[in-house]
C-alpha cells in the first residue's frame, strides 16, 4: 500500500499539473482544452456548410451565409482546432431587388432572400491561388479568388447554376465539377472558369448523397457526399478514374455524438495534416443555435476514410486528441470578439447586416463611440433595413445593449432581437410624447410581403419614464428556449418580460439564431434615430460545466438505472487519478484500478494503470458524462447490471447506461 506522504504528493501534482493545463483558457468558448485535447464544435456557433483548405501549414475554412452580408467567412487555422475568423470574400453582394428587401417582379414580387443566397461553397486551393464556388438560387454560380485569403478576392460569374457543386483541379490541371442530389454529374470546366465543357458531361453516380467534396489520394479519386436530412450518413466514392465507376461505402453514421436531440453529422470532408494524419469535419444539426462544424479522428480502413477510431468506425468522440502537427502547441484563439462597444469606424468582424444595408442610413462616426441607426419604413422587424446581426453562442449566453432613444420619432421602433422564425424583439416605441419598452414575440412563421403582424402574436408592454435603457436576452441552447428583459437605470437590477421564447432552427432564414440590433419605422416614413453602444456577450459556460474532477474521490450515478451507483467488484467509490490529456484512471479504495480488456470486459486490476485503465472523459451536451475506454474505443456501460466498454456512442435520451452524473466527496 502507498504511504500517505506519497498519496499526498500525488494529489498535489496532479492538481498542480490540471492547474497548467487550465491556464491557457479564455473567457470565451474555444475546442481548445488546454491539455492536448479539442472538443466538438470547433467553435459553438452556426458554421454551415464547412469546406476546407490547405495551404503549406496554414488552414482555411469558410461555409455559407446566406443572406447576409458582408459574406463567406474565411476563417483560418494552423492545427484544425483553434480557428479565427479573418475575412470575408465580399463585402457587399447585390444580384436584385430582393437582396435589398424590394420587391422583384420576375419573382412574384417577392422582395427578400431569406432561406436563400450563398450556400454550400465548394473551396479550392491550387498552385498558389485560392477559390470559392458558391451556388445562388435562382441565378449561376459565383467565383471567388485570391493568392491572400486575408486580402481582397476577385469576383466574376458563371454562364449557369449547378446545385450544391465540388470543384477539383487534377494534376494535369484540368479542371471539374461535380454537382447533384442522388444523381452526380461530372464535367470540366473550360480555362477561364465561365462555364462546363458540355461535351464532357455525364453521370457518374447514383443513389447517393449531395454535397460533394472531390479529392485525389494516392491515386485514387474520393469523393465525400452528404446524404441530405438531420439524422442521416455520409458517404464516400472512390475510383481509379474520376468518371468512375465508384465504390461506395458509408463512413459516419449515426454519429449524432450522444446530443439530446439525436441529429447526426453530416456534410462535409477530409483534409490531411503535413505529417500525413487524415481528419474529418462536418456539420451536425443542432436545433436553435444552427449547424455546427466538427472535428474528426479518419481511421483509413479497406481503402475507405472512416470517421472514427479504430474498432468504433463512423462515430465521432466529442472529444479527442488534437491533431499532432509536429510542432509546439499553438496558443488558444477565440474565434472572433463577441462583445463591441463600437469604438471603430466599421463594425467589427463579427457583425453582418440582414440582406443588403442603406449606407446613407447608419454611421459609427455621427456619434463616436456609438451605432448610430436612422429608422426606414418597413411593416415589421422581418423587414426592417439595417438590421446589424451577429451569430449567437452556444451553449448559453447573454446579449445585453445600450439604448439611447430619445431622437427616435412617431411609430419608430429601435431594440434588441432575435433573428429566426418566429423572431421575438424587445425595443422601445415612440408614441407620441412617451416612449414604451415592448417585448413582441411573434407566433407562427414570418409572413410574406403584404401581410401584418397579427392578433395572435404576444405583445407585452411596459411605460418608460426615459428613453435610456439596456436590453438583455439570455439564450439558452441546451433546453432552446430564451428569455428577454431591461434594465432601465435603477442599479444592476434586470427585470424579465414577456414569456420564454422557443429556439429552433427554421428553414425560413436556413441559419441559427442571430442576435440582432434593428431599427424600423411602422407609419411607412423615415423616422428619427438611435444610438447603440455597449453591445456585451457573456458566456456561462465557455468550457463545460464542470472541470475533470482529479485528485477527488466520486460516485458515479448511472442515468439510467434509478440513479444506482458505479459498482465493479463491491467497490462504487473511485478517485480519479490524473492522466495527460483529458484522460483519467479509476482507482477503487483498495489501489486497483478500473480495467478493460480488448474483449471489452471491464474489471478491477491491481498495478500501475496503462491503456487498459485509462478513460477519455467526455462530458455529454448536457453536462453528464461518458468515459471512452483506450482499450477499445468505445463507451463503459451499465446495463441491467452488466458492465462492459461495447457501447458505440452514448444514446440521446441516456437510457443506455453509458451516461453519469458524479458526486465529488
Amino acid at each position: 500500500m502507498k504511504s500517505v506522504k506519497a498519496i499526498s504528493i500525488f494529489i498535489f501534482l496532479s492538481i498542480f499539473l490540471f492547474a497548467l493545463e487550465l491556464q491557457a483558457q479564455t473567457n470565451t468558448y474555444t475546442a481548445d482544452n488546454g491539455n492536448g485535447t479539442y472538443t466538438n464544435p470547433i467553435s459553438f456557433e452556426d458554421i454551415p456548410d464547412p469546406a476546407m483548405v490547405r495551404a503549406g501549414d496554414d488552414y482555411y475554412l469558410t461555409s455559407s451565409t446566406m443572406h447576409i452580408m458582408p459574406g463567406l467567412p474565411i476563417w483560418h487555422s494552423k492545427d484544425l482546432v483553434n480557428w479565427k475568423l479573418i475575412n470575408y470574400a465580399f463585402d457587399r453582394f447585390d444580384l436584385g431587388p430582393e437582396f435589398r428587401f424590394e420587391p422583384d417582379p420576375t419573382e412574384n414580387n417577392r422582395r427578400d432572400m431569406y432561406g436563400r443566397g450563398i450556400w454550400a461553397p465548394a473551396f479550392v486551393y491550387h498552385k498558389g491561388m485560392f477559390y470559392i464556388f458558391a451556388n445562388v438560387n435562382r441565378h449561376t454560380v459565383q467565383i471567388f479568388q485570391t493568392d491572400n485569403p486575408a486580402g481582397k478576392w476577385k469576383h466574376h460569374v458563371m454562364k449557369r447554376g449547378l446545385h450544391d457543386l465540388g470543384v477539383f483541379f487534377d494534376d494535369d490541371d484540368k479542371k471539374y465539377v461535380v454537382w447533384g442530389a442522388g444523381t452526380i454529374t461530372l464535367a470540366e470546366l473550360n480555362n477561364d472558369l465561365t462555364d462546363i465543357k458540355p461535351e464532357t458531361q455525364k453521370t457518374i453516380a447514383t443513389g447517393v448523397g449531395e454535397g460533394s467534396h472531390v479529392y485525389k489520394i494516392d491515386g485514387k479519386y474520393v469523393i465525400i457526399w452528404a446524404v441530405p436530412g438531420a439524422t442521416t450518413p455520409m458517404q464516400c466514392g472512390i475510383a481509379d478514374k474520376i468518371e468512375g465507376p465508384y465504390e461506395v461505402r458509408v463512413v459516419s453514421e449515426k454519429d449524432h455524438q450522444g446530443y439530446l436531440k439525436g441529429l447526426t453529422l453530416h456534410q462535409g470532408g477530409i483534409i490531411q495534416t503535413p505529417l500525413g494524419e487524415w481528419w474529418g469535419y462536418s456539420m451536425q444539426d443542432r436545433d436553435g443555435i444552427g449547424r455546427m462544424t466538427n472535428l474528426a479522428p479518419v481511421t483509413w480502413q479497406e481503402g475507405f476514410p472512416y470517421f472514427g477510431l479504430p474498432g468504433n468506425l463512423t462515430k465521432t468522440p466529442r472529444t479527442w486528441i488534437k491533431p499532432d502537427m509536429g510542432k509546439p502547441a499553438e496558443p488558444i484563439t477565440p474565434a472572433m470578439p463577441r462583445s463591441d462597444n463600437f469604438d471603430n469606424p466599421k463594425p467589427g468582424i463579427q457583425w453582418g447586416w440582414n440582406h443588403l444595408p442603406d449606407d446613407s442610413k447608419w454611421s459609427l462616426t455621427e456619434n463616436p463611440g456609438k451605432l448610430r441607426l436612422h429608422s426606414l419604413p418597413a411593416e415589421n422587424f422581418w423587414y426592417a433595413k439595417n438590421t446589424l446581426t451577429q451569430k449567437a453562442i452556444g451553449p448559453d449566453s447573454y446579449a445585453s445593449v445600450s439604448i439611447d432613444a430619445s431622437a427616435l420619432k412617431e411609430g419608430d421602433i429601435a431594440g434588441l432581437a432575435l433573428l429566426t422564425s418566429p423572431y421575438a424583439w424587445l425595443g422601445i416605441e415612440k408614441t407620441g410624447k412617451d416612449y414604451q419598452l415592448t417585448m413582441y414575440k411573434q407566433a407562427v412563421q414570418s409572413r410574406r410581403p403584404g401581410t401584418a403582424e397579427k392578433a395572435e402574436d404576444n405583445k407585452y408592454t411596459v411605460k418608460l419614464n426615459s428613453p435610456h435603457i439596456r436590453l438583455k436576452v439570455h439564450t439558452d441552447f441546451v433546453a432552446d428556449v430564451a428569455r428577454f428583459s431591461y434594465n432601465a437605470g435603477d442599479g444592476g437590477m434586470y427585470y424579465p418580460i414577456g414569456e420564454t421564447v422557443p429556439l429552433h432552427f427554421t428553414m425560413a432564414t436556413f441559419q441559427g439564431i442571430r442576435y440582432a440590433l434593428f431599427h424600423f419605422n411602422t407609419q411607412g416614413i423615415n423616422g428619427g434615430y438611435a444610438d447603440f453602444d455597449d453591445f456585451t456577450v457573456e458566456e456561462t459556460y465557455p468550457h463545460g460545466f464542470r472541470s475533470i474532477p482529479y485528485a477527488k474521490t466520486v460516485l458515479f450515478k448511472n442515468k439510467a438505472e434509478n440513479a444506482s451507483f458505479l459498482t465493479i467488484q463491491g467497490m462504487d467509490e473511485f478517485f480519479v487519478d490524473y492522466c495527460k490529456q483529458g484522460r483519467v484512471a479509476l482507482r477503487a479504495n483498495d489501489g486497483s484500478f478500473v480495467s478493460v480488456d480488448p474483449s471489452g470486459t471491464v474489471s478491477l486490476k491491481k498495478g500501475k494503470p496503462d491503456t487498459q485503465e485509462t478513460f477519455q472523459w467526455i462530458e455529454l451536451d448536457d453536462g453528464s458524462v461518458a468515459l471512452l475506454s483506450l482499450a477499445t474505443n468505445r463507451y463503459l456501460t451499465v446495463a441491467k447490471g452488466n458492465i462492459n466498454a461495447l457501447t458505440d456512442i452514448p444514446a440521446p435520451d441516456r437510457k443506455d447506461g453509458v451516461s453519469f452524473d458524479y458526486v465529488e466527496y
